[in-house]
């Protein structure tokens, strides 16, 4: 197998830090937010997969961006072609990247009136044909009068049972089980290559920057090299999704994740660092050292291939994942840690309310929650610390304390339920600026050199010649 030779631009994709999840916003919704959006500290947008899938009056479900009719049209509950061109111009001003999300795993599951597995349906066909000129405007790429896909573009229906099976994996249908029939599953062939890659053409022509590819474990190395070729990864940021239990020995991450870091030079989600910090940040015997370097213990992904997180989209909305939903106290201490490390591509999910789980105050919890002032400020330490060294400074079971640079930044995370209080030796200068994220009983006194922080609290500091000289309880 040939493995792919241009390996992601690590340059390239880092300058996009951080970026943005919009779940399943529409174009129009992120178009008039753009600017906001950069004020925010954003360089760039990962958008809900931009193909046909079903829409109505009523609205459809979030998943429905997930069954996909069609690659040669943009029509969806989201918005058209024309909407997310106008998006696209709208980011290119404000200098954000359009990152989009993309299903090439399968189609949509219309059992009840595709049993041809034709894709576009036949009705779907007649309405291209009754609006010829409509759609005309809204075409990426090829002959609308035809179908893109038939019966002989799938594989062999048949449900995923053994999950840890990779061929049955990577060959078998996402269902519920055996009365669903499931996700149609596309072959690896010449023409389902090359309609997926003129595919991407079409939306590299109109300015998106980078690529997630969705369910990325259930598409064989052999698929992913022939469509992310040289071509198409080209000063593109192409990150695959592979869902793991956790790092290096644990069984998913053997069988799926390893092979894919072992043989493509994309990107990733890094699930092993996720795991990592809701395990040490939420169980009360886990020490902090484990946040010191995990990539040595195989607990996180190397620097230019991790995409970071503290929750993706799958996890608050889909019922399987739910246990891995962290207290907003948790991710707001996750967040902290890879806005405030050095490596990786920060990826911060909001979405509108799409799971119904709200916060303490009662209010949806993801909704528009990149607006927090708190996690701004996360945002902008990270931009004004981005590709500077990471040193060690404190660590303890439960509070771990690290510097960006020559001593410019610092950050400090107390999991514990103690309050602790940080003394600091700095030579202070006029110019000197610090930062406290706005949170109850975190505080920095700067003629002591004081930094306090209430339990389950962070802070990050902005500063010059910072030298801790103690960490005490409080």
């Amino acid at each position: 197998m040939k493995a792919i030779s241009n390996p992601i631009n690590a340059t390239y994709s880092q300058a996009t830090n951080v970026i943005l999840h919009a779940f399943d916003w529409p174009y129009c919704r992120i178009k008039e937010q753009a600017a906001s959006i950069a004020d925010a500290g954003f360089k760039a947008v990962l958008i809900s997969p931009p193909m046909k899938s079903l829409k109505s009056e009523d609205g459809t479900p979030w998943w429905q961006r997930y069954q996909p009719q069609d690659y040669r049209v943009i029509d969806n509950q989201l918005g058209n072609t024309l909407d997310f061109k106008a998006m696209i111009h709208a980011l290119s001003a404000e200098n954000i990247h359009v990152y989009v999300d993309v299903v090439f795993n399968h189609m949509a599951n219309e059992e009840e009136i595709n049993e041809a597995l034709i894709y576009p349906n036949t009705d779907v066909l007649a309405d291209y044909k009754k609006n010829k000129a409509h759609y005309q405007d809204l075409a990426l790429f090829g002959d609308l009068g035809q179908p893109l896909f038939t019966d002989k573009d799938f594989v062999l229906a048949f449900p995923i049972k053994d999950w840890t099976d990779p061929w049955e994996v990577q060959h078998g249908r996402i269902s519920n089980g055996d009365r669903d029939p499931g996700l149609p599953t596309l072959k690896y062939t010449d023409k389902v290559v090359e309609a997926q890659k003129q595919y991407l053409k079409a939306l590299k022509q109109l300015g998106v920057k980078g690529f997630r590819i969705d369910a990325a474990k259930h598409m064989t190395l052999e698929h992913l090299h022939q469509v992310w070729d040289d071509e198409i990864s080209s000063e593109t940021h192409v990150f695959g999704e592979i869902i793991t239990d956790g790092g290096a020995t644990k069984e998913e991450y053997e069988l799926f994740l390893q092979p894919y870091l072992a043989n493509t030079y994309l990107g990733a989600y890094d699930f092993p660092l996720f795991h990592t910090l809701k395990n040490t940040l939420s169980e009360p015997d886990s020490t902090m050292a484990s946040l010191i370097n995990p990539y040595s213990l195989g607990s996180a992904l190397a620097h230019d291939r991790a995409i970071t997180f503290a929750i993706t989209h799958d996890i608050p909305n889909n019922d399987v994942f739910l246990d891995q939903v962290m207290p907003e106290h948790i991710e707001c201490l996750a967040y902290c840690y890879i806005l405030g490390r050095d490596g990786g591509v920060p990826l911060i999910y909001s979405d509108l309310d799409t799971s119904g789980i709200t916060d303490k105050s009662g209010k949806p919890r993801w909704l528009d929650c990149w607006k927090n002032p708190t996690l701004q400020q996360m945002i902008r330490f990270h931009n004004l610390m981005h590709g500077k060294p990471m040193a060690l400074v404190h660590q303890t079971e439960d509070v771990l304390v690290f510097s960006r640079g020559a001593n410019e930044g610092m950050v400090a995370i107390n999991k514990g339920q103690q309050a602790v209080e940080i003394c600091l030796n700095a030579e202070v200068s006029t110019d000197m600026t610090t930062e406290i994220l706005q949170q109850e009983g975190v505080s920095f006194d700067a003629t002591h050199q004081h930094l306090t922080l209430a339990k389950h609290s962070c802070a990050m500091l902005l500063c010059l010649n910072l030298k801790p000289k103690d960490v005490n309880p409080h």
